[in-house]
């Protein structure tokens, strides 16, 4: 980390702290410059551990969640990947190299095409995005081996368990009830799904539809 920012240095070394062990992860975040990925008005706490808002009422994760969920995932460059909520793209951008491709859904249109111009100044080739319902899922191209959900679902997401190979894994934040959410992993076994409880969130909720822009 020689020459890096001495902010990144020390967020790296807090997510460390905080049980993010993968090293593949912890170089994704070092490698990806999150400053691209905030407003310009926030520039300032680009490598801060805190979320940060972004246009059309959205948010850009804490660093901590998004490398704890990308640690979680268990990720390896064969794994085909499926991501609900594109926002920034910053969590997109950490998965690029850990996985063989990314597709990624966004209900927004303006933050997709935000998203998708940092995509290529970072030249990172192997994402698709779409603009669509992430609800639903991407069915055209199931299954998936890994499933990432950066909106907080109401229940246990069936249509998304469904899109998930036997063997993969979704880790998907559910809100079991008003202001309490929980991070959830979920593996795909023979016969049905295996749940584990991983740490309380805070995510804007997963909605179904496409965004209505003006």
């Amino acid at each position: 980390m020689s020459g890096s920012d001495p902010r990144k240095v020390q967020l790296l070394m807090a997510l460390r702290n905080q049980g993010v062990r993968d090293l593949a992860v912890l170089e994704a975040i070092e490698k990806t410059p999150r400053e691209l990925f905030v407003e310009k008005a926030f520039a300032d706490q680009s490598y801060a551990d805190t979320a940060l808002p972004i246009s059309c009422g959205q948010t850009i994760s804490q660093p901590f969640v998004v490398a704890f969920m990308t640690d979680r995932l268990n990720l390896d460059k064969r794994c085909k990947v499926l991501e609900i909520g594109t926002g920034s793209g910053y969590q997109t951008a950490i998965l690029s190299p850990l996985c063989r491709r990314v597709y990624t859904i966004e209900r927004y249109r303006t933050l997709s095409l935000a998203a998708q111009e940092r995509f290529r100044k970072l030249k990172l080739p192997n994402i698709t995005p779409l603009v669509a319902d992430g609800s639903k899922g991407w069915p055209q191209q199931a299954p998936f081996d890994r499933i990432i959900v950066t909106a907080a679902a109401k229940e246990m997401p069936q249509v998304l368990c469904e899109q998930l190979a036997v063997g993969g894994i979704m880790v998907v934040p559910i809100e079991e009830r008003a202001g309490v959410q929980n991070l959830v992993r979920v593996i795909r076994t023979e016969t049905g799904f295996e749940t584990e409880n991983l740490l309380p969130v805070r995510f804007v909720p997963l909605v179904e539809g496409l965004a209505r822009e003006s």
